[in-house]
C-alpha cells in the first residue's frame, strides 16, 4: 500500500522537489541570498513534509485498504468511514452498486425458484400418464411391440427421473438422511425397474453381496446405482452384469461390473465431467453425458468414493466405497 501511496501522490513529491530546487538554484544566481539558509530552509522543509507525507498516508489509506479487503461487492464487510468528499463519492456508489446487484441476485434466485419448482411439478404431471401408459402397454399381447414400447417407456422414465433428482441436488445436503442401509431390496427394484430393457437386450444380472448394510441414504444411493446400471445395460450386449459387494480395508465396497464396449483410456479422466460423452461413439445421440456426472455429485455429497476401471472391447467396472461412521465429519443425520 506504501507503494500504491507514493505513486498515487508522485505529483506532490515532484512538485515539492522542483520548488525547492529552484529555490536552490536562484539563491546560487543571486549572490545575496544566502545559500546556507536556503539549504538549512530545505533541510527542515524536507523533515515537515516527510511527516505531512505520513500523515497523510494514514488518513488517506485507511478507507481504500477497507475496500481493497472486500471479496466483491456484495461483501457485508462495512467499509472505513470515509473522511474527504471524493471517499465519500466512493462510498455511496459502492454501496448503491451493491444493493442493486443484491436485488438483480434476489430477482435471479426467486426467479430460479420458481422455475425449478414449475418443472418439479411438471415431472410429477407426467408422471401419471407414464403410468397409464404402462397399464396399457403391458395389455398389449404382440410380444415384439410390447418390448419395444416398455424400452421407449423406461427411457422416457429414466430422463425424467434423471432431471428431478437434478434438480433437487441444489439442496440435497437438506433431504438427507444417513442410516444402515441394506443393499439387497435396492440392488433389487433397480434390477427389476430394468427387466424389459435387460430382456430386449439378452442381458442377465449376477449378484453377490457378501456385505449387505452399509452407511449412506438409500434413496440417494439408489439413484446413484440406477445411473451405473443403466449406463451398464445401455453399453451391453448379450453378458451378465456382475452385482459385488465386499470388505476391503475397513470400508464397505460395491462393485458393478459389465461386459460391454469399455471406455477409451483417454476418455476416462472426464467420464464424470459434465456433459461429456464418449469421443468413441461420438456421433451417439442418446447419450447426455449427464448421468455419471449426476452420479458423483451424488457420491460426493454422501462422501462415497466412486471409482472406474475400464478396457475398450472388454467392459468396464465402478467401484463405490462407503464410509464408515468416523467418516462423516459434514453429513447431519441419525448415524
Amino acid at each position: 500500500m506504501i507503494g500504491k501511496f507514493i505513486i498515487e501522490r508522485k505529483s506532490w513529491i515532484l512538485l515539492w522537489v522542483m520548488l525547492h530546487a529552484l529555490l536552490l538554484f536562484l539563491s546560487y544566481l543571486d549572490a545575496q541570498i544566502a545559500l546556507g539558509t536556503i539549504a538549512y530552509y530545505s533541510f527542515l522543509s524536507s523533515v515537515v513534509f516527510v511527516f505531512f507525507l505520513i500523515i497523510r498516508y494514514h488518513r488517506e489509506t485507511r478507507f481504500y485498504k477497507s475496500l481493497n479487503e472486500r471479496s466483491n461487492y456484495l461483501d457485508d464487510t462495512e467499509l472505513a468511514k470515509p473522511r474527504s468528499p471524493f471517499e465519500k463519492m466512493v462510498s455511496e456508489n459502492i454501496i448503491q452498486q451493491s444493493e442493486q446487484l443484491k436485488q438483480i441476485e434476489s430477482n435471479n434466485r426467486t426467479h430460479l425458484e420458481q422455475e425449478k419448482d414449475e418443472l418439479l411439478s411438471w415431472i410429477h404431471e407426467v408422471k401419471t400418464p407414464l403410468t397409464a401408459m404402462q397399464l396399457i402397454i403391458d395389455r398389449i399381447d404382440d410380444q415384439a411391440l410390447k418390448t419395444s414400447l416398455n424400452y421407449e417407456w423406461l427411457r422416457i422414465h429414466l430422463l425424467l427421473d434423471q432431471q428431478l433428482h437434478r434438480k433437487r441436488m441444489a439442496i440435497i445436503e437438506n433431504d438427507l438422511y444417513i442410516e444402515k442401509t441394506a443393499l439387497e431390496p435396492i440392488i433389487h427394484q433397480e434390477i427389476r425397474d430394468l427387466k424389459s430393457w435387460c430382456i430386449h437386450k439378452g442381458i442377465g444380472f449376477d449378484v453377490d453381496l457378501e456385505v449387505n448394510e452399509v452407511l449412506t441414504d438409500g434413496k440417494w444411493l439408489a439413484f446413484i446405482i440406477r445411473q451405473l446400471l443403466s449406463n451398464a445395460v445401455k453399453y451391453s450386449e448379450k453378458a451378465d452384469i456382475i452385482l459385488k459387494s465386499y470388505k476391503e480395508s475397513g470400508h464397505s465396497k460395491l462393485q458393478i461390473k459389465d461386459h460391454g464396449r469399455g471406455i477409451d483410456a483417454k476418455d476416462l479422466p472426464r467420464i464424470f465431467e459434465k456433459g461429456f460423452t464418449s469421443t468413441e461413439k461420438h456421433q451417439d445421440n442418446s447419450a447426455t453425458g449427464m448421468g455419471l456426472y449426476l452420479a458423483q455429485q451424488v457420491a460426493n455429497s454422501l462422501q462415497i468414493k466412486l471409482n472406474v476401471e475400464s478396457t475398450l472391447g472388454e467392459g468396464t467396472t465402478f467401484t463405490l466405497t462407503f464410509p464408515e461412521k468416523n467418516d462423516f465429519t459434514q453429513i447431519a443425520g441419525d448415524l
